[in-house]
């Protein structure tokens, strides 16, 4: 008897809905991809449950005859290419023909279709695969399809999806990108009874971007533009200082298909490079429009990535555009292609005018350790006046003395400060140095943490209207009394909008706006129900030890030193910072003996 059996084309649907429809959002994503094929210029994705429940998607395009539909859900039907060497040229975004089929064999599926010259339109109902209704119907033009218990046939992929919060997430993800792809089609989105996202569809890219991510968005972009022969480049980035702490804010379309390359993010990254934290990522759409026989878009099974025939070329090119937009050297002008050619060793540009970025910088005069004793000025309150911190670089690591063998002092004596940065003391016959930003960093947040109950709050003189993505508003909403008790006290004052009232009171002198925005930036793309009040907590509280800090820069005298090194001392976790790096070196006595070659 054979082991070797053919399966039946029930499993085969089964097994293929693994490769095409791993989740509700890869289901959305294929459907749609199908109503933009169709030339819709209208798209409402309605979600219920995190798209497990429901996902209905309907649009105005061009819809399916009966006998077309009747084809569509079967296997490895398609009407965008007939050969196989129309793989090569392929433009549109989907070809598959397994996507209706496989996605109606995991689900309780119906598809409702109708074209411009047909009186009636068609309807399918289909469950688990298997047809159990198809009837004439009247019905708008373009297509409707509703899919209802995703995976209900299959338990244990059912069981693997994550929460419902998270997986709306993916959905919202990437109607987001779609939209920002596609400017020129209106897209809603109905999470639950809400509508948490409208574009207008008028075929401006900054005006899709503004719908999605608020006006605020608007002033902290730069126009990106390049055209090199056959190469056209468009888009926007953000200034350095707009940073989020994911990738998800970087977006690149090739020939109308967002993707995920390589080169292109290095080539990104690159060009930021000196300018912004190694924590943040800048915000980037970048639109590249490239003759479609130069890439190839079959390397992923989903075609979420793509290969270009000259990497090389775009690297440079992208690169070029970048640094060109963040200098504002000049008015994009159109580059010979001799200068894109390859991807230099050392590539050289001139310096950048940061300060339209980053401030200008306060006049700093020299310091030494007799003016840091002879101007020592007394001071009525023990109170770190801060300013606007610049942007910090993530420490290289630092050989330091193991915690158990530093063992500092009780009482540390300041004798004074290296570069407005550091802090030199003594303690017994041994030297310490101390970063003053990252010690009382380490103060503040174990201070914060310390705290059972409520966070003590300070109410704004002046209060904040604060304007947000759908996303990121409805995760304030859904945790605003958690918000309240860290400090940050806010309560919803229109879409997308809310007024924020108090803030924590260690972090009073700092501007609450952009304290608020860097939490809900340092918050993960992905977030289950399970760990959300912990990762908000740790997220508030850092930020709010981190910008309520005395910074980098910032001029103390000897008694502020003194206040601050005894507050160190006084903390339960002295030797980092809340984000690892070390906030005290200490040089023995015989430490220094063998740097002097005294031993």
């Amino acid at each position: 008897m054979s082991n070797v059996r053919l399966l039946d084309t029930n499993t085969v649907n089964k097994i293929a809905a693994g490769e095409v429809v791993e989740r509700p959002a890869s289901c959305a994503k294929e459907l749609v991809e199908n109503s933009i094929d169709a030339g819709a210029t209208n798209i409402e994705i309605e979600i219920i449950n995190g798209g497990k429940t429901l996902m209905r998607i309907t649009d105005n395009g061009s819809g399916m005859s009966r006998d077309d539909v009747l084809l569509a859900i079967r296997r490895h039907a398609t009407s965008k290419l007939s050969s196989a060497k129309d793989l090569i040229s392929i433009s549109t975004l989907g070809f598959r023909g397994e996507a209706l089929p496989t996605i109606a064999a995991v689900s309780k599926f119906t598809i409702q279709t109708r074209q411009p010259d047909s009186e009636l339109g068609t309807k399918i109902y289909i469950e688990g695969g298997k047809i159990v209704d198809n009837h004439e119907i009247g019905c708008k033009i373009g297509t409707t399809v509703i899919v209802e218990d995703l995976f209900f046939n299959t338990p244990a992929r059912l069981k693997f999806l994550k929460s419902t919060q998270t997986e709306a997430g993916k959905i919202h993800e990437y109607v987001v990108k779609l939209a920002m792809s596609h400017p020129e089609i209106t897209f809603k989105l109905i999470n639950g009874s809400r509508a948490v996202l409208t574009t207008p569809g008028n075929g401006n890219l900054l005006d899709a971007l503004t719908a999605i991510y608020g006006t605020e968005l608007a002033g902290s972009l730069l126009s990106v533009r390049l055209v090199v022969e056959d190469f056209n480049l468009s888009g926007y980035i953000g200034k350095p200082n707009f940073l989020k702490s994911y990738r998800s804010w970087q977006t690149f379309i090739i020939n109308g298909r967002v993707v995920n390359n390589r080169t292109i993010s290095k080539a990104l990254e690159e060009s930021y490079k000196a300018l912004i934290p190694k924590s943040g990522y800048p915000f980037a759409v970048l639109k590249i429009e490239v003759p479609q026989s130069s890439i190839d878009v079959n390397v992923h099974p989903q075609k979420t990535e793509i290969k270009f025939e000259d990497e090389g070329k775009i690297f440079k090119a992208v690169h070029s555009a970048v640094r060109e937009a963040i200098s504002e050297k000049k008015d994009n002008a159109t580059h010979d292609l001799t200068e894109i050619a390859a991807p230099p060793e050392v590539p050289h540009y001139e310096p950048l005018n940061l300060e339209d970025y980053f401030g200008k910088p306060s006049d700093k005069k020299n310091f030494s350790v007799e003016q840091a004793r002879a101007e020592v000025k007394p001071v009525d309150e023990d109170i770190f006046f801060v300013e606007e911190p610049p942007p910090v670089e993530t420490a290289e690591k630092v050989e330091t003395v193991p915690e158990e063998k530093i063992s500092a002092p009780e009482k540390l004596q300041p004798i004074g400060q290296i570069d407005f940065c550091y802090i030199v003391a003594q303690g017994g016959k041994d030297l310490y140095i101390i970063d003053q930003h990252a010690a009382h960093e380490r103060i503040l947040f174990d201070r914060l943490c310390s705290y059972a109950e409520e966070i003590p709050a300070q109410g704004l003189l002046i209060h904040r209207i604060l304007k947000f993505d759908a996303r990121e508003s409805r995760l304030i909403e859904d945790n605003l009394e958690l918000f309240h008790k860290l400090g940050l006290t806010m309560e919803l004052s229109g879409e997308n909008e809310f007024r924020l009232t108090e803030v924590p009171v260690d972090a009073a002198e700092t501007d609450p706006e952009d304290m608020l925005r860097e939490i809900i930036s340092n918050l993960e793309v992905e977030i289950d129900s399970a760990d959300i009040a912990k990762k908000i907590r740790q997220a508030v509280l850092a930020v709010t030890a981190c910008r309520a800090a005395i910074k980098a820069g910032q001029e103390l005298n000897i008694r502020q030193m003194q206040i601050l090194l005894d507050d160190l001392s006084n903390t339960p976790n002295p030797y980092t910072c809340p984000h690892g790096r070390p906030t005290i070196i200490k040089f023995s006595s015989g430490d220094l003996a063998k740097m002097f070659k005294r031993t």
